[in-house]
């Protein structure tokens, strides 16, 4: 038997069914005994508390002994044999363990886990703590509250409840979960503020976030209140940590250089040139034959300068019209992942956008394979990035003006012996060299740093003796200045080349069949794709022709492209790239349904990895016309894509593939083929593969997903709504196909059925009805662990929250939707969120307003967008306006009117706000005909963009515009006012 007190008195039978107590007395009496569970409580001290908690009879009188012991007979008829009440001496006991008492597992288990986390096993910490809280059903002893004696325990209970918290919360913080824990953590601090450790907790979860000014704010409250309250000051922990906090960098960090796996040697002069090089132009290009160390030298130039640094690795890049996502990536920027409707603005522009105000040096490392593409990039942005600087690394000049060169040469001897030793040393820890050997090998090695590593590897099977006579004839001093491939690699393909023959076939084979990965691989995808066992990848990488990092097994550039050439040769390469392509689909379509479930935030990391060797395999499909292929892979990546605002990364090749495909699907392909189209549409390059597909990928979808069948990916049911929602698609039709999934037994296309019925709703103008599908999406997205598809609901309740009014709900609602965004890290779409929540507290807070303005556009700077800046600048300007600052208010709404974005519902709802502020400064200058001008134009774009409002007030309250502005519009603006009805819902 169970028994609770930790809320409630309750006890529970061996199969878990509650037993009834009876009345409020024998509840209060089994509370009292299992407060100290298996000891005796005095009689008197029963009669009193249950008087005392009014259970006694008339009045709150207490009960005579008998009357406890009536009390007593009927507790013990009510939970049987399984738990005896024992009479002893002057009082009664219960005979159960303190493990048959919630409250005694909980102190176990907090016990438990407080203990794990003092060691730093948060791993198990979190799950005991977790275990622990979830024993709590309200306050303890609810039952027996006014009791004396019980009221100590209760307030014992509380504190170990409390600090069980405080503990769940570190371990959470330790293990990276701190946006999650930042609204617990706030809403305990308010109700607790006198709470170092919750304070501290706070702190250091938003400084994790980089909401470093903020961590600071909370120490400052905390500190006022010790001092009003108490007269005190912080903790000199709590101080401690703040004057960490004021150490701190605070700022997000772009990708670091790698670092160092060998001593730095020989190459001290040349970081002190290379850094004047940068000191006196903008783009200094290191050049040099392949494994001369130029990324070395780049890496260690980037380590001594002051400036902020991003490292952007291109070998493994293939496709030059991704370069620009790619230096996105690097800098920790992509794609919106909420609001997925394509925009105007390109890579390119987001780019110029998140480094125009940076004081930055970009390392591009590994240049050459696509110098022409690099080269017009890298002046496009030194011409618009004035406080930019470049470092290129390439085995040729990227031939800009203004371009700096700096040759780097192999190691002198000196170097190269020093080099050589500590690596033999690495392999063989007796190693002592003879110096004429020594010299011989390095010289024939032509003291390359890359092929003297590769070499000292072998030390760990060869004496040096042995070395020395292996190379002979094998290695020499190659020509250079040819641009041929074969001279321009032959240098270094020949130390790739001896050091591969010393491997026996076996190695060889899983070697060559390895370098079909792009970005590293697992270790199950790499015996799968290299047909080999673990014993043959560990030797590898005893070799140093492989090397494990985060638990995937990854090849060097170089010796990877060596390794594709002997797969050419051996005429594999198409048999290995098409089970590559086969691995690669496995793992996608096995992790797919997880991506709409709990299990997303473990997998998007997971996937992420994989990202190269997807774009490499989709590639390769579609130029080998593997068409199904191709297909079937972007339809299994869409959905991770999607999420994390990548889809643009690969429209390139499906663009391609729809050239190749045509306008008729495969047989049982229909839904890969329309999902194809939904990511080649992505950005204003496919708007024309748009208009030429879209009637096909319609008919092809609704073949799938219609008379009550599901098709194979959900997601693609909410991206085909989104990209018709706008004059070129079928809004009408795209409708009737999604909202006809409420019965679907697919439950996340359900869940979509519903949402996109909320906006048919809402654009009836039926506001309840509209909230009551969207209520009803949250709750089957929330059921189904989807992060994704919980924010959007709960943005859209937001908006339909403040369309009634109903303002505190619309900023919960919106602070909630904020917190799973910034799990999904959508920089884009926290922007979004942010400016949405200053909206919500113009009118009543204008100071937190414009702190929401201010940090929606510093977000919208960090993604690199500037359609994400245009929501916060027009906030900023009804800011002005309302403090009747006109120039700067008339200024915000200039900067957001060029900065919008024309497509899309909420560019489209922002423009319209935007105008009629415009509208709003100019009748306050007392230019009522500019005025009436922009009223018009706000009319026009609230018709264009609402369809199905009964009027053009209710058109503009949609949009969320103010009671003042919509009035002022809707006066200036009559001819659409009767009717805005133009397609049916």
């Amino acid at each position: 038997m169970r028994f609770g007190i930790l809320g409630g008195t309750q006890a529970w039978g061996d199969e878990g069914a509650e037993l009834p107590l009876g009345g409020p007395a024998r509840r209060a009496l089994l509370a009292l005994l299992l407060v100290t569970p298996g000891e005796v409580v005095p009689t008197d001290r029963l009669a009193e508390d249950i008087g005392a908690v009014g259970a006694g009879g008339p009045e709150g009188a207490v009960p005579s002994a008998h009357a406890i012991q009536s009390q007593v007979s009927r507790l013990r008829s009510a939970l049987g044999d399984t738990a005896a009440i024992e009479r002893t001496g002057a009082g009664y006991r219960i005979a159960v363990a303190a493990e048959d008492v919630d409250a005694g597992r909980f102190e176990r288990l907090a016990r438990e886990g407080r203990s794990a986390l003092g060691e730093g096993d948060a791993g198990t910490a979190l799950p005991l703590l977790r275990q622990a809280l979830q024993l709590w059903r309200g306050p303890a002893l609810a039952d027996v509250a006014d009791s004396a004696s019980a009221r100590a325990a209760a307030v014992r209970l509380e504190e170990l409840r409390l600090a069980a918290l405080e503990d769940r919360l570190e371990a959470q913080l330790c293990l990276g979960e701190h946006r999650a824990a930042v609204p617990e953590l706030r809403e305990l601090l308010d109700r607790h503020p006198l709470r170092e450790r919750l304070a501290g907790l706070l702190m250091r979860a938003l400084h994790a976030d980089g909401a470093q000014a903020e961590a600071l704010v909370v120490f400052e409250k905390v500190r006022r209140h010790l001092a009003d309250e108490l007269g005190a000051d912080p903790s000199a922990e709590l101080a401690a940590l703040h004057g960490e906090l004021l150490r701190a960098d605070a700022s997000p960090a772009p990708a670091a250089p790698p670092a160092p796996l060998t001593p730095f040697v020989g190459r001290a002069e040349e970081v002190t040139e290379v850094r004047q090089l940068l000191r006196e132009g903008r783009l200094v290009t290191l050049t040099g034959p392949g494994g001369v160390g130029k990324t070395r030298l780049s890496a260690q130039v980037a380590e001594k300068t002051d400036d902020e640094v991003c490292f952007v690795e291109l070998a493994a890049l293939r496709d030059a019209a991704v370069l620009p996502q790619a230096l996105l990536g690097a800098l920790g920027l992509r794609e919106s992942a909420l609001h997925t409707a394509a925009g105007t603005q390109g890579p390119l522009d987001r780019l110029v956008t998140a480094l125009s105000g940076r004081r930055l040096l970009l390392v591009l490392d590994n240049c050459e394979h696509l110098v022409e593409e690099i080269a017009v990039l890298a002046a496009r942005l030194l011409a618009m990035c004035p406080r930019l600087r470049v470092l290129a690394t390439s085995r040729e000049p990227l031939g800009v003006i203004g371009e700096h060169l700096h040759p780097v040469r192999p190691l002198d001897d000196a170097a190269a012996a020093e080099l050589f030793t500590d690596r033999a040393r690495a392999a063989r820890r007796a190693f002592v060299p003879d110096p004429g050997t020594l010299r011989r090998v390095c010289t024939a090695l032509d003291n390359l740093p890359l092929a003297i590593e590769l070499a000292a590897a072998r030390l760990r099977t060869l004496t040096l003796a042995e070395l020395s006579a292996r190379l002979h004839d094998r290695l020499g001093v190659t020509e250079r200045g040819s641009r041929s491939p074969e001279t321009r690699h032959r240098t270094l393909r020949s130390v790739v080349g001896w050091s591969w023959d010393l491997l026996p076939e076996p190695e060889q084979r899983a070697a060559r069949r390895f370098s079909v990965f792009a970005g590293g691989a697992s270790v199950a995808s790499a015996l799968r794709v290299c047909d080999t066992d673990e014993e043959t990848l560990q030797s590898l990488a005893d070799k140093s022709l492989l090397e494990w990092t985060g638990g995937r097994c990854r090849m060097l550039e170089t010796i990877r492209a060596y390794g594709a050439e002997r797969l050419d040769a051996a005429g594999e390469t198409e048999p290995v790239r098409r089970v590559h392509a086969g691995t690669l689909l496995d793992l996608l379509r096995a992790a797919d349904p997880g991506l709409r479930r709990r299990e997303q935030l473990e997998l998007l990391p997971a996937l992420a990895a994989e990202q190269p060797d997807l774009q490499a395999a989709v590639h390769w499909a579609v130029g080998a016309r593997e068409t199904g292929t191709a297909l079937e892979l972007i339809a299994a990546a869409s959905t991770y894509l999607w999420i994390r605002g990548a889809s643009g990364t690969l429209a390139p090749p499906a663009r391609t593939l729809l050239d190749a495909v045509g306008d008729t699907p495969p047989d049982g392909l229909g839904e890969e083929y329309a999902i194809s189209v939904l990511i080649a549409a992505a950005g204003a390059a496919g708007r024309e593969v748009w208009r030429r597909h879209r009637a096909s990928a319609g008919k092809a979808l609704t073949a799938v997903w219609s008379d009550g069948r599901s098709g194979r990916h959900p997601a693609a049911l909410l991206l085909w709504m989104t990209h018709n929602a706008t004059s070129e698609g079928d809004p009408q039709g795209a409708f009737a196909l999604v909202s006809a999934q409420r019965d679907s037994r697919e439950p996340w296309a359900r869940a979509v059925a519903r949402y996109v019925t909320g906006f048919g709703a809402l654009g009836d103008g039926d506001l309840a009805e509209a909230e009551r599908a969207f209520q009803a999406a949250a709750r089957e997205f929330r059921a189904q662990g989807d992060r994704w598809g919980a924010a959007l609901t709960l943005d859209a309740l937001a908006g339909a929250a403040r369309t009634r009014g109903d303002r505190r709900t619309a900023v919960a609602l919106t602070d909630e939707a904020l917190t799973l965004a910034e799990e999904l890290d959508a920089l884009e779409d926290c922007a979004d969120l942010l400016a949405n929540r200053g909206d919500l507290r113009a009118d009543v807070d204008p100071a937190a307003a414009r702190a929401d303005y201010t940090r929606s556009a510093e977000f919208a700077r960090r993604a690199g967008s500037t359609a994400a800046l245009a929501a916060p600048l027009r906030g900023l300007g009804d800011i002005a306006l309302a403090e009747r600052d006109r120039a700067t208010a008339e200024s915000r709404y200039t900067q957001a009117l060029e900065h919008l974005d024309p497509h899309g519902v909420k560019g489209a709802a922002n423009r319209v706000r935007t105008l009629a502020g415009l509208g709003r400064t100019a009748e306050v200058r007392g230019d009522h005909s500019g005025a009436r001008a922009r009223y018009a134009q706000a009319a026009q774009a609230a018709v264009s963009t609402v369809v199905g409002a009964a009027t053009l007030p209710d058109a503009l309250r949609l949009l969320g515009l103010p009671e003042a502005l919509v009035e002022a519009v809707s006066a200036e603006w009559p001819p659409l006012a009767p009717d805005l009805r133009r397609t049916p819902r």
